[in-house]
């Protein structure tokens, strides 16, 4: 399912989309609600906060699009450095002992 795109922040919007709730960082990241809970409790995934007296757990957007951009730095498909294919193989050196 592809992410949907969030609408565009307006002057009264722009704090409000600065920070997103599980949901909508889901919504954001084209991953369900349940997927965030599970690698905010393993402290994984993109990094997230309690914010207000309820603490509600919150996603800055800016976090989530740095988080997507090391994801992306982190596969070797997209980064041709940690491509396996694209070194040059190491020869192996042959020793024989007999005993």
């Amino acid at each position: 399912m592809p992410a949907r795109p969030l609408p565009a922040p307006t002057a009264s919007s722009t704090v409000r989309t600065a920070f997103l709730t599980v949901k909508d960082a889901a919504d954001y990241l084209g991953l369900s609600p349940h997927t965030l809970y599970v690698w905010r409790h393993r402290r994984q995934g993109p990094p997230s906060f309690r914010m207000g007296p309820r603490g509600r757990v919150m996603y800055r957007v800016e976090a989530l699009d740095a988080w997507v951009r090391e994801q992306e730095h982190a596969d070797s498909r997209s980064n041709p450095a940690l491509n396996p294919l694209s070194v040059r193989p190491q020869e192996r050196s042959v020793s024989f002992t007999r005993a």
